[in-house]
């Protein structure tokens, strides 16, 4: 059990020593303490050390059981002192294991955390200096947008003008029109007059022709 604690706490201590130096040993701890805390390995991670503080109060009651038979006695047997010896080294033992166990949570919690901060404080960086870039860089694309500005306004101030010639020209020809149609319309009023005056004139000589037979023929009679 002793040899068995001292295997867990010097583990421990090297998993922790890892953690609190950068080196290409903390990324495979930290990827290893990742994938125990996911799936099963939180729940086994709590019954082992579940297990432990029951053995630990197991232990420190026996250490109290040691000492209260000492007092009765007035002094411990070298028994009860080897006992004793032995229940205070395991409770020490498991004491700083539990200990560690919870600094190697802690630990592995903040190099997270210092990665998280690392990358946002790149990704900030990155951004910085692509401002920079596009301060630097943006001088000459403004003045270039800006002469393709004027252009374009130079360009719809011609259009503009342009379709105000169209339009000036476009209510002129419709004036035309307009005064065609006028006129058109009176012509066909003439033509119109002209052709009842032109019936009537036939109307006349028709009546002029058939009296001029009439009395001609009363003549040869």
């Amino acid at each position: 059990m002793i040899q068995l604690l001292f295997a867990v706490l010097s583990a421990e201590v090297a998993v922790a020593v890892t953690l609190l130096f950068k080196t290409p040993l903390r990324k495979l701890v930290v990827v290893g303490l990742d994938r125990l805390k996911r799936g099963r390995g939180p729940v086994m991670v709590k019954t082992v050390a579940g297990t432990v503080l029951v053995v630990l109060a197991s232990s420190l009651y026996s250490i109290a059981k040691i000492s209260s038979g000492s007092a009765e006695l007035g002094a411990l047997t070298p028994t009860d002192q080897v006992l004793m010896s032995r229940h205070l080294l395991e409770a020490s033992l498991m004491g700083y294991s539990l200990f560690l166990a919870l600094i190697i949570d802690r630990l592995h919690h903040y190099v997270r955390e210092l990665r998280g901060l690392r990358k946002s404080m790149e990704a900030v960086l990155k951004q910085n200096r692509v401002l920079e870039e596009a301060k630097t860089g943006g001088s000459s694309e403004v003045k270039a947008l800006d002469g393709m500005i004027a252009s374009l306004n130079e360009q719809i101030k011609q259009l503009k003008s342009e379709s105000e010639d169209r339009l000036q020209e476009a209510k002129a020809a419709e004036a035309r029109a307009a005064a065609l149609k006028k006129q058109s319309e009176d012509l066909l009023l003439e033509y119109d007059r002209l052709l009842e005056d032109n019936q009537n004139l036939r109307n006349q000589l028709n009546s002029i022709d058939n009296r001029l037979s009439f009395s001609d023929a009363k003549k040869i009679a």
